[in-house]
């Protein structure tokens, strides 16, 4: 039976508009349903795109993982209005990364969308939270991993250095498919446009962990503003200042949210470790003991009423962030959009942006 969801404004994926959803078969349909559910007023957007989500539940991505850790760990991130998920694991040996690889490889979950691997190939100059022991110049053996995983998955993003890969190597990665993100840099404005040219085409966590744009040394953030890539953004208003975001936002449309979401996603923990380091949850933020942000405490929904009510983002503007956009970056013309023939996946926001509702497949999870 075709049920219409009506009472909210819908965003498309392209543009906001009167009327009401209709769901049939577990799919956008076109004419009005047998059944009318009203919602209390808001926003009804497409499901929401995370590309970088490192844990959730009181547990981190790892090469402990099992594709049973990778289910729950989707359904976590949809509860919290992330319908696609890209699970992120951050620098680790090489043994760790094949592990994930494999359990990945088995993973049918609906939200699953692929890998990110940020790390290890980065620059130990802005390592960030990241385990400088680990960081490491990419190699054969890694390129060839990397380039067969991409074979067995949905899709694969690397976050990597100027520093620690060649443009031939990006060349080859990009042919075989790999989305190559530059991030945890302090590469010059030249060393970044030359990885541009070679092939990576999105920036990971803009501003954060990358040199900074300078008058006379723009930096990678000054290279990801004024190329043709796109750029991740922790829109939690602690990792870049609103003012930041704005300007930012005023020189690329080719943004998109990432939570960055750590463990303590979806759960009530207060502390957790990261490679044997304790990070502490206080206030909305997540830091080492020597106070070094590690990853953000943050969802979708929240960081776009950040964009919104900081920023003074258009809503539609800060939906496409965190759903058309993004999968643009993975190329997936079925996600992103709610017209007629795509999977009904979607979630509703209230008047305030807060979330009211997740579905998948036209099936309500919160």
């Amino acid at each position: 039976m075709a049920v219409t969801y009506a009472g909210a404004r819908i965003f498309d994926g392209t543009a906001l508009r009167p009327g009401g959803l209709t769901v049939q078969d577990g799919k956008i349909a076109e004419s009005a349903g047998a059944e009318t559910i009203l919602l209390d007023g808001g926003y009804v957007l497409p499901g929401l795109l995370d590309l970088q989500v490192n844990g959730a539940g009181g547990r981190m991505i790892s090469g402990s993982t099992t594709t049973q850790d990778l289910n729950a760990f989707c359904d976590i991130h949809a509860r919290l209005g992330a319908t696609g998920v890209l699970p992120t694991l951050i620098t680790d040996t090489a043994q760790a990364t094949a592990a994930l690889i494999e359990a990945a490889a088995a993973c049918r979950h609906p939200g699953f969308l692929g890998l990110h691997l940020e790390g290890p190939h980065l620059d130990p100059r802005r390592k960030g939270a990241h385990d400088p022991a680990l960081i490491r110049p990419m190699v054969e053996d890694d390129l060839n991993r990397l380039c067969d995983a991409r074979k067995r998955l949905p899709a694969l993003l690397i976050t990597v250095a100027p520093a620690a890969v060649t443009p031939e190597q990006i060349a080859r990665l990009s042919a075989a498919g790999v989305i190559v993100a530059l991030g945890h840099s302090e590469c010059s404005h030249d060393e970044a446009t030359a990885a541009f040219a070679a092939g990576a085409r999105a920036v990971t966590h803009l501003f954060n962990a990358m040199s900074q744009l300078g008058n006379r040394e723009p930096g990678l953030a000054g290279a990801a503003m004024t190329q043709q890539v796109q750029c991740g953004l922790i829109a939690d208003g602690l990792h870049v200042h609103p003012a930041v975001m704005r300007i930012a936002l005023a020189a690329s449309d080719r943004i998109y949210l990432v939570s960055d979401a750590m463990a303590p996603a979806g759960s009530a923990i207060t502390e957790f470790t990261l490679g044997g380091r304790r990070i502490l949850r206080r206030d909305g933020r997540l830091t080492l003991a020597d106070g070094t942000l590690a990853g953000a405490d943050l969802t979708l929904p929240q960081a776009i009423a950040n964009l919104v009510r900081l920023c003074g983002v258009a809503p539609e503007t800060a939906f496409a962030m965190a759903s058309a956009r993004p999968a643009a970056l993975l190329g997936r013309a079925d996600l992103g959009h709610l017209r007629p023939g795509a999977r009904a996946d979607f979630v509703h926001l209230g008047p305030d942006l807060s979330l009211r509702g997740v579905w998948r497949g036209g099936e309500r999870l919160a």
